[in-house]
């Protein structure tokens, strides 16, 4: 081999190494400052920063606007036996101003508190959102809703429930929550993201999730609950 194709190999090498992914971390970012820009019920700060770039060297600085949302649990109810599902409606005001109402058709949902695992905050909001205990958990994902602008990340489950008696107005009245509770066949939520109607991204990702997975997990949870 001739040093010619000694060098062709190697810089072959070194392009495949560059195209792959997640050759970054957060050791390639540097934080120049942080101004915080506002704070209620949510934060916003301005953040001044560059990183390294694909091609080599570093970006310019430049500043962007954080939404500091802490993070969040969802849980999509499913009873196995009866082949139903548990969702919530309630008023969004995110979803003012547009062609829809803004009452939306969602997942048992909560922030993370102060020392909670994802699996306690599930278990607390299905009591306190829609009075339902669950028999048991499956983790679906780990998701940023919006990470060009917004810290917040959401776990996803699907919590195994007896809908039978679900139902009814719920939610903590100094939390301002307003919640119905909606007991319907899976296939009737499944058609809800389909026509639009349902159209928030936990409720879209955990009711696909379980189409994809509905045989393994009606198998799992209806052999624990003989």
């Amino acid at each position: 081999m001739n040093a010619t194709q000694m060098l062709s190999r190697s810089e072959l090498v070194m392009s495949e190494e560059q195209n792959s992914p997640f050759v970054f971390g957060t050791g390639d970012v540097e934080i120049l400052d942080r101004q915080p820009l506002y704070q209620g019920f949510f934060a916003m700060e301005k953040v001044t920063l560059r990183h390294r770039r694909f091609e080599g060297g570093w970006t310019p600085a430049f500043d962007r606007e954080l939404f500091l949302r802490g993070d969040a649990t969802c849980v999509l109810p499913y009873d196995p036996r009866r082949g139903e599902v548990v969702l919530l409606e309630q008023f969004r005001p995110g979803a003012l101003g547009r062609d829809r109402t803004p009452w939306l058709m969602e997942l048992v949902a909560g922030m993370n508190e102060p020392g909670e695992t994802p699996e306690q905050v599930a278990r607390r909001e299905g009591v306190e959102e829609a009075n339902l205990h669950f028999l048991g958990l499956e983790h679906i994902c780990n998701y940023l809703g919006s990470p060009g602008g917004c810290t917040e990340q959401t776990t996803l489950f699907c919590g195994c429930v007896s809908s039978e008696e679900a139902g009814g107005l719920h939610g903590l009245a100094d939390e301002h929550e307003d919640i119905r509770v909606h007991v319907m066949p899976f296939e009737g939520a499944l058609a809800m993201v389909y026509d639009g109607r349902i159209d928030n991204a936990a409720a879209i990702i955990s009711l696909q999730w379980l189409a994809l997975n509905r045989r393994r997990i009606d198998e799992r949870w209806l052999g624990s609950l003989r």
